[in-house]
């Protein structure tokens, strides 16, 4: 066999093996992994004070929702100017201050209802259990084997991006808008604010020279956004939900 073709199975069985050790990883890890994410996000953006207006207006509008299926929330805001807002496998739940900007109450809880609904349906830990096992910090998490691997502040960073950037399809889109209304209304809330605020970011997207990160995200299908926002209105009215 050549020098080359033999590096190459080497290769491949070497890759192969730390994909295997890495489907492994035990849900004891995979929280450790994503608290040692949320952590270093809480650490590298601007999180604002329990007495900043932004907090208390998010304090009062999440009043008794301390959890999701038995996963504990907590909710914090970041004082930063991308419009956008996510929610983490371990219920850690991140609203930007530019979001709560242009949203109402109701809308705003709409997203947050949206984002926890892609942690009930474990969306979100999928997807982050997907780029442990393809990104950069791949080697070292392979390696480490049973214990938790010791990550560098570029690999924790490359972890964060996939939680706050995560791409989900249109079918789990759709389970999150189903699941997230569920939420909101076991909770109290006004599911109704779900699709206004769909309504407003594919509006906002719309606009010439727009792109924001959640809206790049959650709206890249036009014609699949209209559909969802008409499912959600439809399910509201149904329920006696009616737009004030």
């Amino acid at each position: 066999m050549p020098m080359q073709a033999q590096f190459n199975v080497k290769r491949g069985l070497k890759a192969l093996k730390q994909v295997g050790e890495a489907l492994t990883l035990t849900d004891e890890q995979m929280a450790s992994y994503v608290k040692e994410s949320v952590d270093w996000m809480d650490k590298n953006n601007p999180v604002l004070p329990e007495d900043d207006p932004y907090t208390q207006r998010l304090r009062r509008l999440t009043d008794g929702i301390t959890s999701a299926d038995g996963i504990p929330l907590n909710f914090k805001v970041y004082h930063v100017i991308d419009v956008n807002a996510f929610a983490c496998p371990d219920g850690s739940v991140r609203v930007f201050s530019s979001l709560m900007d242009m949203m109402d109450d109701d809308e705003l809880m709409g997203v947050i209802g949206h984002e926890i609904g892609h942690v009930l349906k474990h969306h979100s830990k999928n997807a982050f259990k997907n780029q442990l096992l393809t990104g950069a910090c791949k080697d070292a998490i392979a390696a480490s084997s049973s214990k938790v691997a010791a990550l560098t502040d570029s690999q924790l960073g490359s972890l964060s991006e996939s939680l706050i950037n995560a791409k989900y399809s249109q079918k789990q889109e759709n389970e999150a808008d189903d699941c997230g209304y569920d939420f909101l209304v076991q909770n109290g809330r006004n599911p109704l604010g779900m699709a206004r605020a769909f309504e407003k970011m594919l509006n906002m997207e719309q606009q010439s020279g727009v792109k924001q990160s959640a809206v790049a995200k959650m709206f890249s299908s036009h014609p699949d956004t209209q559909a969802r926002i008409k499912h959600i209105t439809e399910r509201a009215a149904a329920d006696g939900y009616v737009a004030e």
